[in-house]
């Protein structure tokens, strides 16, 4: 039976809690079919799958004490040990989406203290990360205030909360690879939550490598919620949302048979896809710079050369992701030192690979 929005609205809690705090890290994804406009209330128009990383992830310690005053939400929020005001609104939002969820949220004072393992400015998208640490450990006290919580339910509703900060956020509980988005072909997909690719993966997927190559750690120009508001009204927006239903159907069989020449083709396609959306809207904006382009030409010889089972994907952003099998980490990491890093700002980049998703931590 599909599950609605009502099956997350929990009944009467049976506990009371005095304070306490909770610890998760969660890890940031890269989407092989891109996920770009949404419907109210943070629903995808069409679904997407998604690597979730390893070494990129958010650290996130909720602290929780009771308070008398139950009108407004009552937080603090620091990163790397500094307050940071200026995520509050972000926060707010959040709070208030998700309320009727979580009804506890205004019975306490929350401190919210988080990091990560990669810059906050690197261009890396920590939303998605953030987001989904943070859903987990307010989860982690509704589990506790509550009867019983099974895992499977614990992780579905996390992910339902996350998607209302961050959509991508929702692919970020598990791994290795998750699809968030209703498609025909994959039985328990949801608009509401992202669940485990439920289908087989050849071996050739297993501990796939991506390196990101920081080609600038600066403010994006055009925000993601921008940009998916601008499919609204996008010409070739319904061709695009075909386009991303039929391109997760050939993925079913690419994972299946291991074809890597296939995967290379439909992942670059996905990732000049988006990009392309962003290039034809009304405002119409351009997130990558020069040295973007630099790399992409860079990996096209290096594979016309050399017969490698390297592609890129991208983001809404400039940073490259450097996609291939463990049997060529040592190959391709030479070539990326010896032709890549001097297109990244300050030669930074980070090496990365498919892991298996959030972790609660005992401290």
């Amino acid at each position: 039976m599909q599950m609605t929005e009502k099956d997350f609205i929990p009944k009467i809690y049976s506990k009371t809690i005095e304070s306490g705090s909770y610890t998760w890290s969660a890890p940031s994804n890269i989407a092989l079919v891109k996920y770009w406009g949404k419907k109210a209330h943070q629903i995808p128009e069409n679904p997407s799958v998604s690597f979730t990383l390893n070494n990129c992830k958010t650290t996130t310690k909720l602290s929780f004490s009771k308070k008398e005053n139950l009108n407004s939400f009552s937080f603090e929020v620091f990163l790397d040990g500094e307050e940071k005001d200026d995520f509050k609104p972000k926060i707010e939002t959040f709070f208030k989406r998700i309320e009727a969820y979580l009804p506890f949220l205004r019975y306490y004072h929350f401190k919210i203290e988080t990091s990560n393992t990669f810059p906050h400015s690197s261009g890396i998208a920590s939303s998605a990360s953030g987001m989904s640490a943070l859903a987990l450990c307010l989860m982690s006290v509704e589990k506790e205030l509550s009867e019983v919580i099974s895992d499977e339910f614990f992780n579905q509703k996390a992910s339902f909360l996350a998607r209302l900060g961050s959509g991508s956020a929702c692919r970020s509980i598990e791994g290795d690879l998750i699809v968030w988005g209703t498609h025909t072909e994959i039985d328990g997909s949801s608009d509401l939550f992202g669940i485990k690719y439920p289908f087989e993966v050849h071996q050739n997927f297993k501990n796939y490598q991506d390196t990101i190559l920081l080609v600038d750690k600066g403010e994006k120009q055009v925000s993601s919620t921008i940009g998916h508001d601008l499919m609204h009204n996008h010409p070739f927006a319904q061709r695009r949302f075909e386009q991303a239903h039929a391109n997760l159907s050939k993925f079913i069989t690419i994972f299946k048979t291991g074809d890597l020449d296939t995967f290379v083709k439909l992942v670059e396609s996905e990732a000049l896809t988006l990009h392309s959306m962003m290039m034809t809207s009304m405002p119409y904006f351009i997130l990558m710079k020069p040295n973007t382009l630099e790399i992409i030409n860079k990996i096209w010889a290096y594979r016309n050369r050399t017969r490698s089972k390297i592609c890129f994907t991208l983001d809404a952003g400039a940073n490259v992701h450097v996609l291939y099998p463990e049997s060529e980490k040592e190959s391709v990491l030479e070539f990326i030192k010896n032709e890549l890093v001097v297109y990244c700002q300050n030669g930074h980049y980070i090496c990365d690979q498919i892991g298996f998703g959030a972790n609660q931590i005992q401290l």
